[in-house]
């Protein structure tokens, strides 16, 4: 790990991590070239060095590259940026949608590809630290859209919530008034061996947990939300076909004619 030992508290400070000397140097070059604006202050050409170097200068902005010698930064991006201070702006010749949204979820605040601008890298640095975000309109669609993906997996759904809080008793009180759902509450509370009074405050909590205000409410959510199995209609019978003079009996067709 090379380090700059100048007094750095006003500009930007910026380690490099590449295993390239050529691509390390240019871009040293190019960004001292903005002082006092920002400057270097390390550059490392290794997983260890890199470590070491964001451990002890605390720089504001890291610009790694993804493969060091075959070895993938994005493994290690979380200790890289543990000191609670750095922010990851990946600079990268990798296209692979996979492996730059791990990047994202693993820390890294930006991502640049190696054939964009000496402009657009000074200006993505200064982003990065002013606590924004450089990504491309694919990487924020496909990450995003992930991250909320998660959220709503793990948002509790509301029926199954308010399921939940029905006890035992009170889900057989909803079958009932569902199987019998053109009956008056004596007459259910009949067929559950409880009183009237009973059944109307078993009704009462019932109704608070599933935020209905009476038994037809009650019914409609019921069916709706699956909370008791779907009330089997009643079967039209068969009506009995006329039997034409053919299909009658031989007896019959006699004493007609």
């Amino acid at each position: 790990m090379k380090s700059e030992a100048q007094d750095l508290s006003g500009p930007v400070k910026v380690m490099l991590v590449d295993d390239h000397q050529t691509m390390l140097w240019g871009l040293q070059t190019l960004i001292d070239a903005e002082r006092p604006r920002m400057a270097v202050v390390g550059t490392a050409r290794s997983c260890a060095e890199a470590l070491a170097g964001a451990a002890q200068l605390l720089p504001d902005v890291i610009l790694l590259d993804l493969d060091l010698a075959g070895v993938s930064t994005v493994e290690f991006l979380p200790e890289l940026l543990a000191n609670g201070v750095s922010r990851a702006l990946v600079l990268t010749a990798a296209h692979d949608p996979e492996l730059l949204d791990l990047a994202v979820r693993r820390g890294a605040r930006g991502i640049l590809h190696k054939e964009v601008t000496a402009e657009q890298v000074i200006k993505a640095i200064a982003k990065i630290h002013g606590g924004e975000l450089w990504f491309d309109a694919g990487t924020m669609e496909r990450v995003f859209g992930q991250m909320l993906g998660w959220r709503r997996a793990l948002r509790p759904d509301p029926p199954a919530e308010k399921h939940a809080a029905l006890t035992a008793r009170e889900r057989a009180i909803v079958s009932a008034a569902v199987e019998h759902s053109g009956s008056a509450n004596h007459e259910v509370a009949r067929r559950l061996f409880i009183s009237e009074h009973t059944l109307r405050n078993h009704l009462s909590s019932i109704y608070r947990k599933l935020d209905v205000s009476n038994r037809l409410g009650m019914y409609v959510y019921a069916i709706r939300h699956g909370l008791v199995p779907p009330q089997p209609q009643p079967q039209p019978q068969p009506q009995p076909q006329p039997q034409s003079e053919q299909d009658a009996p031989r007896h019959e067709r006699l004493n007609g004619h």
